[in-house]
């Protein structure tokens, strides 16, 4: 167990130290969001581009990975649709505020280094690389869709276009595309831009963490206590179940790391902008409260999941 907890201690001390230099008030709250411009603007791009770029186009394009990760998500939103829609008749938006808590877990902040410490830099490159292309072009898109059903149905097609539309200005999409090109092509940075590249990769890490602490301080959960209960189990619980489900009898992944490496992205606790994306239809307190709940448990969880996966022999 200490093995284990040699790995999520660092990651969870650095989200803590984060939350300890906002409430202590050495950064302010705003801060964070400059910090987290950084993170997704450039240190995440240089490294999903360093990631790509040093590895053939075979090795990085992995459709059973895409699949599995696509068809959890996808039945995991189904669930906490039909549970919130259909059968407690609650509001669409509310609905896929809810399934969205549930089925986007935060790949770059906190998955990323997870996979770094447990499985190596190259295939936690690949893993986030190919979590965003499923994010970003299937699981938000159809989230943000389905929130916009109130009243006027042609809305949902214009939110999907407009989210599609904005992911040709996402840096971390474009870093993708060029990453992919530049494995297509054989071609290798010359020393100069590679290490320069390899200088803002490097900071993703441990900023990354610490933007989630910071971003975390002054939130509350007081009463919100059943849907972020509810949120909670459904994404560190039945998000990672059902991915382990789909390995097993739907979709297997052949890569031993690749697997072990889809099913701890869905144990990872709700993406950063779970708040953001929540505000626009007045449920940014709920999805804030859900965003700390799920961030601290996942202590918890995830280094349950991971004595497990060592149990089974799936790490090393």
């Amino acid at each position: 167990m200490l093995s284990i907890l040699s790995i999520t201690g660092p990651i969870y001390l650095a989200v803590l130290i984060g939350y300890a230099c906002t409430r202590l008030g050495l950064f302010a709250k705003a801060d964070m969001r400059l910090f987290g411009k950084f993170v997704i603007n450039l240190a995440l791009p240089a490294l999903l581009f360093n990631s790509l770029a040093s590895r053939s186009l075979g090795e990085i394009l992995n459709p059973s990975y895409m699949a599995a990760y696509a068809l959890a998500g996808v039945l995991v939103i189904g669930l906490g649709l039909l549970a919130n829609r259909w059968l407690a008749r609650r509001s669409f938006s509310y609905a896929s505020m809810f399934a969205m808590g549930m089925a986007c877990p935060n790949s770059g902040f906190v998955g990323y280094p997870v996979a770094l410490l447990t499985l190596g830099s190259s295939v936690a490159g690949v893993g986030l690389a190919l979590n965003m292309m499923v994010e970003n072009l299937l699981l938000i898109p159809l989230l943000l869709a389905f929130a916009d059903l109130e009243g006027d149905k042609g809305q949902a097609w214009r939110v999907v276009l407009r989210t599609l539309k904005g992911l040709a200005r996402n840096p971390m999409i474009i870093a993708i595309v060029a990453g992919l090109l530049a494995s297509l092509a054989g071609w290798t940075p010359p020393p100069l831009i590679g290490r320069t590249v390899n200088l803002f990769a490097q900071a993703s890490g441990a900023l990354s963490l610490f933007v989630i602490g910071g971003s975390l301080a002054g939130q509350s959960l007081r009463g919100m206590g059943l849907p972020v209960l509810q949120i909670t189990l459904g994404k560190l619980v039945l998000h990672p179940l059902i991915m382990l489900a789909v390995l097993t009898w739907g979709v297997p992944v052949a890569d031993p790391q690749l697997r072990t490496a889809v099913l701890l992205t869905t144990a990872m606790p709700i993406m950063g902008i779970y708040t953001i994306l929540s505000q626009r239809h007045g449920h940014e307190g709920i999805s804030a409260a859900a965003l700390l709940a799920t961030t601290a448990a996942s202590f918890f969880t995830l280094s349950g999941l991971l004595w497990w996966l060592r149990q089974l022999g799936w790490l090393a």
